[in-house]
């Protein structure tokens, strides 16, 4: 049943690498029965009995649950080791620091992440600037001053894009280069203050950033009077499809429409660790952007491209240290909507559009159709083959579900 691991161990530089990172050892249980697994510089060993070492971990699994993440095109909850454990398919068991020290590793090993991308990247014809100005903006915040990073493109409708905890707003650029919203739209992203371009403010070494409501609300709504926005789209993903529901309960009078990504009024962590999930994303024996994308393979879908998918994991790969876990205490603490605010959505003067992704664990069809029942939202679709980033990781199925509702948009 695992005999591809060997093979897989040396089918390329990157995992050959990962590899030497050993020596780790884990058994794979799949029903009543079990294989051993070593894996070190040589590659993976296989044994039907136990090692000369004691496992550091073990992967248990139902024979149909191993045999589903093998399929090219897994069911939803199966398209990785991290997705099936967040979906309970899969357990670990023994050592977590180790399990998650090596999770880059074990991802690459059995799911099906390994190609290179080269087959779905397309060469230029020819050098080509694009028409996306970055810039950066001047403002106070919280009493403090920043200098926030944003990018833009287009004329028309101000469209505020929201990236997601621990990335950037480099996750919108397929956006900002697509003639038919920009010739529309002014698409505008930016940073969060401590994220991508946008730099914490002077005497950060002295804090522990922590994302809360309050100050997610601020930051947008700084930023729309700062750029003298009238009436925006503001469109997020992730927590920044949160936001768009707290944006929409406090400011509604000021958004044209809400556009929210993998909106739920809620989130739990089932993946990185109970019950601190900063005990494996924040400190110093585990590499906590390695984590990150590692973690955030089962976020996406397995129809997704290599090269999307590579470059989505990769901006989780390059956040600052602690970032993405002080954007997640907004995301599973802070931001959460199950305390009655929800119900006032439905009154608000901002008209709601939600789209959620058919393979997203975290934020799921059913959690997003709750959102859109208790708003009265004006349109709730599921995106079929689409994750948890669906403007990065398949930006070509994404525009074919985002471009009838910015028309609805406009004919509102």
């Amino acid at each position: 049943m695992f005999d591809f691991l060997v093979a897989q161990a040396a089918s390329h530089a990157n995992l050959k690498l990962h590899c030497t990172y050993g020596p780790v050892y884990f058994t794979l249980r799949f029903g009543d029965s079990s294989i051993y697994a070593a894996v070190d510089s040589s590659g993976v060993r296989l044994s039907a009995t136990p090692l000369e070492c004691d496992a550091d971990f073990t992967l248990a699994a139902s024979v149909e649950a191993w045999a589903e993440l093998r399929k090219p095109v897994p069911k939803p909850g199966f398209q990785t080791l991290s997705a099936m454990r967040r979906t309970r398919n899969l357990i670990v068991t023994g050592d977590m620091t180790k399990f998650f020290q090596h999770m880059m590793l074990l991802e690459l090993l059995f799911s099906n992440l390994s190609g290179d991308g080269r087959a779905d990247a397309e060469a230029f014809d020819a050098p080509e600037i694009e028409a996306v100005n970055g810039r950066y903006l001047r403002l106070n915040l919280e009493g403090k001053p920043h200098r926030l990073y944003f990018e833009e493109a287009g004329k028309g409708i101000p469209l505020i894009c929201l990236h997601t905890a621990g990335s950037d707003g480099r996750q919108f650029r397929h956006i900002l280069n697509d003639p038919e919203i920009t010739d529309r739209f002014r698409v505008i992203a930016f940073d969060l203050p401590w994220h991508g371009k946008s730099s914490p403010p002077a005497g950060f070494e002295a804090e522990v950033y922590k994302l809360t409501t309050d100050r997610y609300v601020g930051v947008v709504m700084a930023v729309a009077d700062a750029l003298k926005l009238e009436r925006p789209v503001v469109m997020g993903c992730s927590i920044g499809g949160r936001a768009v529901l707290h944006l929409a309960l406090r400011h509604g009078e000021r958004f044209r429409a809400a556009i929210g990504l993998q909106s739920a009024l809620y989130a739990q962590d089932v993946s990185l660790g109970d019950p601190q999930p900063e005990r494996a994303l924040h400190r110093p024996d585990i590499h906590g952007g390695t984590l990150a994308g590692a973690s955030m393979a089962g976020m996406i879908a397995p129809q997704s491209p290599p090269a999307e998918r590579w470059e989505t994991m990769w901006h989780y790969m390059q956040g600052g240290p602690g970032i993405f876990l002080g954007d997640i205490h907004y995301y599973f603490k802070d931001g959460d909507l199950r305390n009655g605010l929800a119900d006032g959505l439905k009154d608000s003067p901002c008209p709601l559009y939600l789209l959620s992704g058919e393979y997203d664990p975290s934020a799921t069809p059913e959690m997003g159709r709750e959102v859109a029942r208790l708003a009265n939202a004006v349109h709730f679709e599921v995106m079929e083959g689409m994750g948890h980033f669906p403007m990065s990781e398949n930006p070509a199925l994404f525009r074919r579900y985002l471009l009838p509702v910015l028309d609805k948009i406009l004919a509102a």
